[in-house]
């Protein structure tokens, strides 16, 4: 059964709870560790000189790290299994699931239709890309 869970989280509220209590459920069911990992894509240079801001990228880790200490503090995650990192999403996850030697990671993933679906998504680059299981929990669709 698992021993070490990786949970990468965009840090939404809309997929938030429905994602952690399918954690919340495997955890209980395996007792592992678990690790909660959220990514910040890094901006193009000029983004700063558009937005008008100066530091936007530290802002929105800043911000992130804020979120993730709050979503450990519900789950009970220490704070040296909380990671947020910069660059590439897909990238990022996999390194750290390597580097920790996480046996399971729990992403949320949106259905994707037509564009979306031919270009993937990074659910679906991690899981292609994983060295161990991937859950992907598929979230409810938005109501219009």
């Amino acid at each position: 059964m698992y021993k070490h869970i990786l949970l990468a989280t965009d840090l939404t509220d809309d997929a938030g709870s429905f994602v952690i209590d399918k954690v919340r459920s495997i955890r209980g069911l395996t007792g592992a560790r678990l690790s909660l990992i959220h990514v910040v894509e890094p901006l193009p240079g000029y983004s700063y000189a558009y937005l008008g801001i100066e530091d936007i990228e530290g802002q929105l880790i800043d911000e992130s790290r804020a979120s993730l200490k709050k979503l450990a503090e519900q789950l009970a995650v220490d704070e040296k299994d909380q990671w947020v990192e910069i660059g590439p999403t897909k990238s990022k996850i996999l390194e750290i699931a390597e580097d920790t030697g996480a046996d399971l990671i729990v992403c949320g993933s949106h259905g994707r239709h037509g564009l979306s679906l031919l270009l993937g998504s990074t659910a679906n680059a991690i899981l292609h890309g994983a060295k161990c299981d991937v859950l992907t929990v598929r979230l409810p669709e938005e109501e219009n």
